[in-house]
């Protein structure tokens, strides 16, 4: 999946001399919590809600001035990403440099946007957690042969498998967390434990009302 299947475009900007309360205006307007500001085509920062409610308790002692400019508030120069770079790439971005949103620049122009909740929505969509499926989770021998005998197992049961997440574990080995296309996720796991496998969840028994 890449940025520019998650993104938002078109992109709800504003300009440098538009005002604090216009700029908030359009946040709740819109309902959106990140506004790139562009000077013509170009982007030249971007102002957060968080911002503008640091900006406005500030400026409410000198006292506050509704017509202030959101230049004197915006982040400038802020960090982008490029519609075609992975969307894990934005998210590293992203938390590596503590931001909230990434806007997104092709050729020098802004052509969307994607914000935390973007990335959440696609860890779901990756996942497969937005459709009906069931979660197993299965420890694995560092050996290549056991993943190929993990899935010829669960084709055998005629179990479509919708992703994998791993994990390289400390002590050797390797976790893996699967979305499986079935919701009778228990019977699945009790089944593959019978061929050898060690399953870590569903758990053997119930839990414990």
């Amino acid at each position: 999946m890449l940025v520019r299947d998650i993104m938002k475009s078109p992109v709800e900007t504003v300009s440098p001399a538009t005002s604090l309360h216009d700029a908030y205006r359009v946040m709740q307007e819109k309902r959106i919590r990140h506004l790139p500001v562009v000077d013509g085509d170009r982007l030249i920062g971007v102002v957060t809600d968080r911002d503008l409610r640091l900006a406005t308790s500030v400026l409410v002692a000198r006292p506050f001035r509704p017509d202030s400019r959101i230049e004197g508030v915006m982040r400038p120069s802020p960090v982008t990403g490029d519609p075609g770079d992975p969307v894990e790439d934005a998210a590293r971005t992203m938390r590596e440099r503590r931001i909230g949103c990434l806007p997104i620049v092709d050729g020098g122009l802004l052509v969307g946007i994607i914000t935390v909740m973007d990335l959440l929505d696609a860890l779901l969509r990756m996942t497969g957690v937005d459709a009906p499926s069931g979660r197993l989770e299965v420890r694995l021998a560092d050996d290549a042969a056991e993943l190929p005998r993990l899935t010829a197992e669960l084709a055998q049961h005629r179990v479509r498998v919708l992703s994998i997440l791993t994990t390289a574990e400390s002590g050797g080995g390797i976790r893996l967390v699967l979305r499986v296309g079935t919701i009778e996720a228990r019977r699945l796991a009790d089944d593959l434990r019978g061929s050898g496998f060690d399953v870590l969840w569903p758990p053997e028994k119930p839990w414990p009302r």
